[in-house]
């Protein structure tokens, strides 16, 4: 397991660990490796140290002891930090081999993971969820384990629209309530509007809509009013329609957009990410949110409108 460059004297110290471990000595070879990572770093052998924490891990994950695995592979993220370690793929394949090591249910990973993102969330100010590959790395796990609302989650951070839809079809058909499927891409795309991200919410409602298969061939216009909003707000987006045009839609749909309380918390950011809505000190709610938006209609009654999006949608009920 030892990297080629490594010295004499660590491969035979790896050597000696490795039996330690296989002869149950589990503490004694933790302690071992926690003293040796420590004298390395003081001495600047940065890559001796990675990769002594790294086999160590590894072994003793493989013997199923989460505790001292844990603490090695943290000692790992904190040799990639204090050693300026890129974020390569060769930090990622390491953070990725250690995470599939851990029992799917076991808080210890879901330590070692966010603890990895957060470093990863360091080196990039793109990467305010931590890196994109470690995300999508999350998501498939935690889709193959049927977690699906982590993997939700962890796919917007790796922007990926096309797998989140294709496992929102499997949550909606296998957990889903009859006449709630869609509520499952309506929550994601509006999520990933909030981040900002209009291709992937486009990549998803399209993938959703054309392989469920209570929609699949049907439209649009859909026979589910909030289908019909979310397909005209992002032809708005997409478009850069104005707040009026915004304003109009959630008018229209406003019955739809009742059914969940926390569309009124996504909408408000869509409205300031993409139609220049002002932000509210107050606690937002649906008189509060639609009132803001006739007020921004108001001061905007005057403005010629450059867009040439039809917001007609009376027979889209």
């Amino acid at each position: 397991m030892a990297s080629e460059t490594l010295n004499r004297g660590t491969r035979r110290v790896l050597s000696k660990l490795e039996k330690s471990i296989e002869d149950g000595d589990h503490y004694e070879a933790h302690q071992m490796i926690r003293t040796l990572y420590f004298r390395y770093m003081n001495q600047t052998k940065h890559s001796d140290a990675l990769v002594l924490v790294y086999d160590g891990a590894t072994m003793l994950l493989q013997h199923d002891q989460e505790e001292s695995g844990l603490d090695l592979c943290q000692l790992m993220l904190k040799c990639f930090e204090e050693s300026y370690y890129p974020v390569n793929d060769d930090a990622l394949d390491k953070i990725s081999a250690h995470f599939q090591l851990f029992k799917p249910c076991s808080p210890n990973r879901r330590l070692f993971i966010d603890a990895a993102l957060s470093w990863t969330a360091k080196k990039n100010t793109e990467w305010v969820f931590g890196h994109p590959k470690l995300n999508l790395l999350c998501a498939e796990t935690y889709w193959k384990e049927h977690n699906y609302g982590e993997a939700q989650s962890h796919f917007l951070h790796a922007n990926n629209g096309q797998q989140c839809a294709t496992m929102l079809v499997e949550y909606a058909v296998t957990c889903g309530y009859p006449g709630e499927a869609d509520l499952f891409v309506a929550q994601a795309v509006l999520q990933f509007l909030c981040l900002k991200r209009s291709s992937a919410a486009h990549c998803v409602f399209v993938q959703y809509t054309d392989h469920h298969p209570d929609f699949s061939g049907q439209g649009p216009p859909f026979e589910k009013p909030l289908l019909n909003f979310l397909w005209i707000l992002l032809i708005i987006i997409d478009k850069k329609g104005t707040i009026n045009q915004f304003t109009v839609l959630c008018e229209k749909y406003h019955p739809s957009l009742n059914r969940d309380p926390n569309y009124l918390s996504y909408l408000d950011k869509i409205g300031q990410l993409f139609f220049g809505l002002t932000p509210k000190p107050k606690e937002p709610s649906m008189n509060n949110f639609f009132g803001d938006l006739l007020q921004s209609l108001t001061s905007e009654a005057e403005q010629p409108t450059t867009s040439s999006v039809d917001l007609n949608t009376e027979d889209l009920d």
